[in-house]
């Protein structure tokens, strides 16, 4: 952080954070409600409807961590202001697409212009508070993004219904417009001598990367019960070899794409980790839930949506309390806490039945959006904070992909356990997840103890040291 960044501009780079970040995940929510309409409209099959959003995420997914690079070189708020006004001006344009074409393309664009927003949204942060300060914007960040999921639902829904799919394409537009104006209105903060990233973007390793990525989120995407297995495989294969050549690239690079500082001797490579178990578990329950609730039990979307309801309220609620107790108590202790919540409350929903109440339903939820909400709060805020400053976009970059690999991770366990029976149970899939969940235990034991060993560290390390080590 520079101290000549205002308390004023901190503000408007926190809005346009925020903004930023809502506008991603407002697009996924409402687009799930409006793909059977949109479908419908556009004389689509099933699998074309499927490709606007396995479209979207296999772009994402395969430039996060570059885009992160593009930004740490020239600057978030240039790497934001880009990205949103693309991602907006893509949604104007899939809310006047001809044809189903037109829309998958589309979506593949604002997939780019996606990847390029939302590592800045972290970078911003990075850049105008303190680290000691960062606790409290990611946490307001992540209440955000939990209220824009229980919203869009109900706002996607209400679109449809009365003005058509094409309408929460064209929600996007102005809100994208407000959040450039915000972050054009942050003055970047002047980098101090050895804080720019030496060398060059490392495009061949990005390239290796994003296919490597890329390949791990389709054949994610088209698993559960997948009919071509032969694609499935391939799929592997390219990911398992692209992998293994980046690192042997990275290795060698003389300025490689994820400098050896972000995921060395710190708590940045068990944050990603616990990221990972984390959204795993909850998008994964959320899933199973859902189909529960609705085949099992009986009950309508708006009905299912809120007996969810209090899992929403409480990621929305907790998440500034878990900047609280992070501060207070240490990351390690309120990520270890955050992760057994999670668990209990998957372990809690694998135990319902057509017997189960309304309050038991609930419960559930609800220690299923508290527990996410601490551990997204807490893991997001080590990494940001404890990767080198001149790299703060990579370590977003690391934090977005892990939250969309997780999820995808998660639902597609999920939704393979649930193929092997003939009924909707809830029980083998959520056991499953609840053993993913805890695996995030012993990362989070890898944490800083308490904000002192944190704080000493950082006074070990200096500004130019190229790791950070922070377990106690």
């Amino acid at each position: 952080m520079n101290p000549s960044v205002s308390p004023g501009r901190r503000r408007l780079a926190l809005a346009a954070s925020v903004v930023g970040a809502v506008i991603v995940a407002l697009d996924g929510t409402v687009l799930t409600v409006a793909q059977p309409a949109l479908q419908r409209d556009l004389h689509a099959s099933f699998a074309e409807a499927q490709w606007t959003s396995t479209g979207y995420l296999v772009a994402v997914a395969g430039l996060l961590v570059f885009a992160g690079r593009v930004g740490d070189r020239y600057g978030h708020q240039r790497a934001f202001a880009v990205g949103v006004l693309g991602f907006g001006a893509a949604s104007a344009g899939i809310g006047a697409a001809p044809g189903i074409g037109w829309v998958i393309a589309l979506r593949v664009v604002q997939g780019v212009f996606g990847a390029l927003l939302q590592p800045a949204t972290l970078g911003m942060l990075r850049a105008a508070y303190p680290p000691d300060r960062l606790g409290m914007p990611i946490a307001l960040r992540t209440s955000a993004i939990g209220l824009s999921a229980a919203a869009g639902p109900v706002v996607g829904g209400a679109l449809v219904t009365q003005l058509g799919w094409r309408a929460v394409f064209f929600l996007n537009v102005l809100p994208a417009l407000a959040a450039v104006v915000a972050a054009l209105a942050v003055r970047a903060p002047a980098r101090r001598d050895g804080t720019t990233p030496a060398g060059g973007l490392d495009v061949p390793g990005a390239c290796l990367l994003a296919v490597a990525l890329a390949a791990l989120v389709h054949t994610l995407t088209g698993f559960p019960g997948s009919a071509r297995p032969a694609a499935t495989a391939l799929g592997t294969v390219v990911c398992v070899a692209a992998t293994v050549v980046f690192v042997r690239h990275e290795r060698r690079a003389t300025h490689p794409l994820l400098p050896p500082g972000v995921l060395g001797p710190s708590a940045v490579g068990p944050a990603l980790g616990l990221l990972v178990a984390a959204s795993a578990a909850m998008l994964g329950s959320l899933f199973v839930g859902s189909y529960f609730l609705q085949r099992t039990l009986g009950l309508d979307p708006l009905e299912t949506s809120l007996r969810a309801l209090p899992g929403a309220v409480a990621m929305v609620a907790g998440a500034p309390v878990a900047a609280v107790l992070a501060r207070r108590l240490g990351p390690r202790p309120t990520a270890v806490a955050g992760t057994g919540v999670l668990t209990l409350g998957v372990l809690l929903l694998s135990r319902l039945d057509e017997r189960s109440t309304a309050l038991t339903i609930g419960v559930g939820f609800l220690l299923l959006g508290a527990g996410f909400a601490t551990v997204m709060v807490t893991a997001t805020e080590v990494v940001v904070r404890h990767a080198p400053a001149e790299a703060a976009g990579v370590a977003g970059g690391l934090q977005q992909t892990a939250m969309n690999i997780g999820p995808t991770f998660g639902i597609a366990t999920a939704a393979t356990l649930m193929t092997l029976g003939t009924e909707v149970e809830a029980g083998p899939p959520l056991t499953v997840l609840a053993a993913v969940s805890a695996v995030g235990v012993p990362l989070a034991l890898r944490f800083p103890g308490h904000k002192r060993d944190t704080t000493a560290d950082q006074g070990r390390r200096g500004h130019h040291a190229p790791s950070v080590r922070t377990r106690s």
